[in-house]
């Protein structure tokens, strides 16, 4: 490891546990817009046991039960409609798969894996001739950003990815467990 990726590392952890910290603590008297923590102690917290995306609305969905315990505004892939077929189709895929892996040091702020491709996928991809690409993640932000935090919060920008801002992002870390069902809708 290089001494810039360690720092990197170590501002990266900083900023989670700073981040957790504020978002643990009681919100001032205006402060209480809906998906916040609201003040929660960690003991408090709502552990969901599925997400919900829904393409079409660029909409991602915590539940829990027959319940929706969180919404959050979602940025896609550049190329968002239609199933993800091959690497490099820029869009994200559809279907029923699994957050598999947590990363507190990706490119961008965490990331969750999504089980994309599954058996299915690479079948369809076999068939196709093509390879069905990979490394789907629901993330924040980029940790070097390239453009303004207007242009990630306004249209599709990853490479296939579900990404959320900052502040969503460690949410949906707090609230899901590993190995959670995600279920990604047209």
């Amino acid at each position: 490891m290089t001494c810039g990726s360690f720092i990197r590392s170590l501002c990266v952890a900083a900023t989670v546990a700073l981040l957790a910290q504020a978002a643990l603590a009681p919100p001032a008297e205006a402060d209480s817009m809906p998906g916040a923590l609201n003040g929660q102690s960690a003991a408090q917290l709502p552990v969901a046991d599925r997400i919900v995306v829904f393409k079409r609305e660029r909409r991602l969905e915590l539940w829990q039960g027959v319940d929706v315990l969180r919404r959050y505004r979602i940025s896609l892939g550049l190329n968002p409609v239609g199933h993800k077929e091959r690497e490099g189709d820029f869009r994200t895929p559809e279907g029923r798969y699994r957050l598999v892996r947590r990363n507190s040091r990706s490119d961008y702020f965490l990331s969750l894996q999504v089980s994309y491709p599954n058996e299915s996928d690479r079948r369809n991809a076999r068939r196709l001739g093509v390879r069905p690409g990979g490394s789907i993640m629901i993330h924040g932000l980029p940790n070097d950003p390239r453009y303004a935090p207007d242009y990630y919060s306004r249209q599709d920008w990853t490479d296939g990815c579900i990404a959320l801002s900052n502040a969503d992002m460690l949410e949906v870390w707090l609230l899901v467990p590993d190995n959670i069902p995600i279920e990604i809708l047209p």
